[in-house]
């Protein structure tokens, strides 16, 4: 019967404001007509009127002031003030006589029920606050259960509860308690049931653990329970694990208690392959119901299955297969390496990506070659970029007819190229790829055919690969090499005890990424002229300033001239700069489709948290200018024709170097936007599931799929095959791929700790080894950052902890206190830009992204080349 206090188990009007989570879970379950038992909800009205009817929140609000989430002790505290307040209180008679009337309507003379809390903030899509409240069995009795339902409500006060909502900025004084009592189910068998494998995030299997007797044993944690995967297509049994069950919980008179499980039973199953199949089918009903995997409490009595709770599975992983173990070279007798332009591909490589950059390197190394030392297409480098397991290597392999070339055609030019390749950089590379992209720009995508669409983005990946493979002369390898040489004059020749590192000679430099730095620091200073435009983007989140900045809607205290001003302002900034890339792989979004790094930077700014980055490159150049003349006015002769000679070469290739790799992205916003456009026409069409699982397909199935909406024959459905692919690439994201396969310690006579990250191997310990490419140390807490998804973790006063950094995430450099990277070396972006900011850098580790974590305290020594693990947390 409804009351103004209580509810039928399955009302429509058991909402989440009524009857809290678990009470509306049920109320769903019980109005699908899924086998829940019978019960009723004590609402949250009647929490309110005992609470109002006992003046009790003035003094729950008091006893939660002095609340620290980071001090346990000050959360007891307030636990037990208010629980005490609660025990102490007196039960309002109209709310008494409600509960009292629905408990008489249960089937049966005084029944054995089961008194479950319910609160508003409890078993939500994000998460779950599974726990958090109190649960009473084996309640018999009408004052049995006011008594108990007393107590739930003030098990809304527990420290773990008032800890987690504190933790989670949830308003205490806003949550309530409902209460659901239902009959008791004298289970035989009970458990938890998964709709996913909560290991793999496999949405195929369900995951089933069972134990003798009530569930609470399984749910508490005090019994090993048996384990059943169970393929949620045919039911089939997929793996099975029977565990040695010690204990069990069951019934006594006013409660439950544990007790041993009897010698027959320990190493029985619970459940057969028939009752497991039974179970699953019921998880995919309620599964379905939700429409998302789900967390399921059950039991099970003469044959019977009952469901006794089900709240959606928080923190789910994304499903994966099983990480690779094998690296099978293509060649046995091959070759490969991780290295060079392998550097910018860090993560496996997207199907699409894959199956379009792979024949785009292999001819644009022979074209780039062709071009730079004459003739036709040298016989070197077939496959160059491979992939194995996914990862991209280069093929390193050297054969007799390849010596030839090098040494005939290849080495002969190399002196020519010192003074010449800056120059080729910047006429004839930069200038042929840029107009290759022009030729694109005045198309509209969506006015574009299908075949139209992937032709354009393999006509642009194949120009970004032929601009990077002319870039491994032009400006990577001449900037390394001339770096190198540099150094070496100046600290065999030059350098005396006092005088500054060689790197000193090279800072301060004008490059696009310091210019894109500028930019949004000269634009936080236009911001702080205009207060509410200030105040609003200081106080919004960056995630929700994502989707905010270029709405039409003007926020509320912000001017609609200078919100409009502003719009313009920042699209301005990424129209310039927005196009830089976070890695090779096309995949992932550029600042210019996801601001997240933007934002994030323009706010701290605005906090006054950045270095003014003008100030910073003029101090930096001064310096620079200073040594520079300190080393001319004491040398003459040779000595100082030498090192004119090559710090003037180390300076231009060192800009260059950085300019070039930041324009490497000049391609990527058309091709994102024609893949997209593709995307979104095969996600209409229902061949993949969203316009980004395009990504997920290979070239020529996107080929096919393009024809066929061209000709508007239907498509076939692969999201399949999308999401199988999805799981590898996760699977594979797991593993460290080794550097060199095979091992070896020697490549072309070059040891290969020279230019190799550290091997997984040989890093064991506490202390990672890297190269330190930036002088310097530092102890602080650990940010991983795992690609431009995770920007917005980044916190200033932290070490940035990537697999690589490229110039599109510079801007993250002006809040780190040091940097740590997976790949990279003295000579890399990475480097240059550490030793701008001046903070320390270990870059080549290998690990680093495995091995730490985020709030794990390191101490970085840039000077060594070592990160030091501490076992805590900062």
């Amino acid at each position: 019967m409804k009351t103004e206090y209580t509810l039928p188990l399955a009302d429509q009007g058991a909402t989440l404001e009524v009857v809290g989570g678990k009470g509306a879970s049920l109320a769903v379950l019980a109005g699908a007509d899924l086998p829940v038992p019978d019960g009723f909800h004590v609402t949250t009205d009647a929490y309110e009127r005992f609470v109002v009817q006992n003046d009790l929140q003035p003094l729950i609000m008091a006893a939660l002031e002095q609340v620290d989430p980071a001090q346990p002790a000050t959360l007891e505290a307030a636990s037990r003030t208010i629980r005490d307040l609660f025990s102490q209180g007196e039960m309002v008679p109209s709310v008494a006589g409600a509960i009292a009337q629905a408990y008489a309507e249960l089937a049966g003379d005084d029944p054995y029920v089961a008194v479950r809390s319910s609160a508003t903030a409890e078993d939500l899509p994000e998460a779950s606050f599974a726990g958090q409240q109190d649960t009473y069995l084996n309640v018999k009795g009408v004052d049995s259960v006011l008594d108990a339902v007393q107590r739930c409500w003030a098990s809304l006060w527990t420290a773990r509860a008032i800890g987690y909502r504190a933790t989670h900025d949830i308003d205490q004084a806003a949550v309530k308690l409902a209460v659901v009592v239902q009959r008791l189910v004298p289970a035989e068998v009970a458990g938890i049931m998964f709709t996913a494998d909560p290991i793999t995030g496999r949405r195929d299997l369900a995951t089933i653990s069972a134990a003798w007797g009530l569930g609470e044993a399984v749910v508490g944690g005090t019994v090993t329970p048996d384990t059943i995967a169970v393929d949620k297509g045919d039911g089939s049994i997929v793996s099975r694990e029977t565990a040695d069950k010690a204990v069990m919980t069951v019934r006594v008179d006013g409660g439950t208690e544990e007790q041993p499980v009897p010698d027959a039973l320990r190493d029985a199953p619970v459940l057969s392959d028939q009752d497991a199949a039974e179970l699953v089918g019921l998880g995919v009903r309620i599964e379905e119901l939700y429409q998302r995997p789900m967390d399921i409490e059950w039991t099970l009595r003469d044959g019977e299955f009952a469901i006794v709770q089900a709240r959606p599975i928080t923190a789910l992983a994304e499903p994966a297969a099983a990480p690779p173990t094998d690296w099978p070279l293509p060649d046995p007798k091959g070759k490969y390496m991780r290295g060079s332009v392998a550097d910018f591909m860090p993560d496996p490589l997207t199907p699409l990506f894959s199956s379009m950059i792979k024949p785009a390197f292999n001819v644009g190394i022979k074209r780039a070659l062709a071009q730079f030392f004459g003739g036709e297409a040298p016989p070197i480098l077939d496959n160059y970029i491979l992939t194995i397991n996914d990862y991209a290597y280069m093929t390193i392999t050297i054969k007799g007819r390849d010596w030839w070339w090098i040494l005939t055609k290849m080495l002969p030019a190399i002196p020519r190229m010192f003074g010449s390749a800056a120059r080729h950089y910047e006429e004839v590379a930069l200038p042929c790829y840029a107009e290759a992209v022009a030729q694109w720009e005045g198309k509209t995508p969506a006015e574009m055919s299908g075949a139209s669409l992937i032709d354009g983005a393999q006509v642009l990946t194949d120009e970004m690969a032929f601009y990077l493979n002319t870039l491994q002369v032009d400006t990577l390898g001449i900037a390394a090499g001339t770096e190198i040489l540099f150094t070496s004059v100046y600290q065999k020749l030059i350098k005396r005890k006092d005088d500054p590192s060689a790197p000193t000679y090279l800072l301060g430099a004008n490059s696009l990424p310091i210019q894109a730095e500028k930019s949004l620091y000269d634009l936080a200073q236009w911001c702080l002229e205009h207060t509410g435009l200030v105040a609003y983007l200081q106080s919004t989140p960056v995630a929700q300033l994502v989707g905010r900045w270029a709405d039409g809607e003007v926020p509320h205290d912000v001017d609609g001239d200078v919100w409009r001003a502003w719009q313009k302002r920042f699209r301005d900034h990424l129209d310039q700069y927005g196009y830089s890339i976070y890695d090779l792989d096309f995949s992932k979004p550029i600042p210019a489709h996801d601001p997240t790094p933007p934002l994030q930077m323009l706010q701290v700014f605005l906090r006054g948290q950045g270095r003014d980055p003008h100030a910073r490159q003029q101090r930096l150049y001064e310096q620079r200018v200073e040594a520079i003349e300190a080393v001319r006015a004491r040398t003459k002769g040779l000595k100082r024709k030498l090192f004119d000679k090559t710090v003037g070469w180390a300076q231009t290739y060192t800009q260059a170097r950085e300019d070039s790799i930041f324009e490497i992205g000049l391609a990527y916003p058309k091709i994102r936007e024609m893949l997209l456009e593709l995307g979104h026409r095969l996600a209409k069409a229902n061949a993949i599931a969203e316009s980004d699982d395009i990504f997920w397909l290979e070239q020529n199935e996107v080929r096919q799929l393009a024809e066929s909406l061209d000709r508007g024959a239907p498509v076939e459905d692969l999201s399949r095959q999308v999401e199988q692919r999805k799981m590898r690439w996760r699977a594979a994201k797991q593993v460290t791929p080794p550097g060199q396969l095979p091992q070896a310690e020697r490549i072309m006579g070059i040891k290969t700790d020279a230019f190799m990250p550290v091997s997984e191997e040989d890093q064991v310990g506490d202390v990672l080894k890297g190269v330190g490419a930036s002088p310097g140390t530092i102890t602080a807490a650990a940010r991983v950052l795992h690609g431009p998804e995770d920007f917005d973790k980044m916190e200033p006063g932290s070490i940035l902890v990537a697999d690589i950094t490229t110039p599109a995430w510079t801007p993250l450099f002006a809040m780190a206190a040091g940097i740590v990277t997976n790949v990279g070396g003295p000579l890399s972006h990475g480097s240059i830009v550490a030793r701008e900011y001046g903070i320390p850098a270990v870059l080549g580790t290998g690990v680093a992204t495995k091995r730490i974590h985020d709030d794990q305290l390191i101490t970085v020594d840039g000077s060594a080349g070592l990160v030091t693990l501490a076992a805590g947390e900062a």
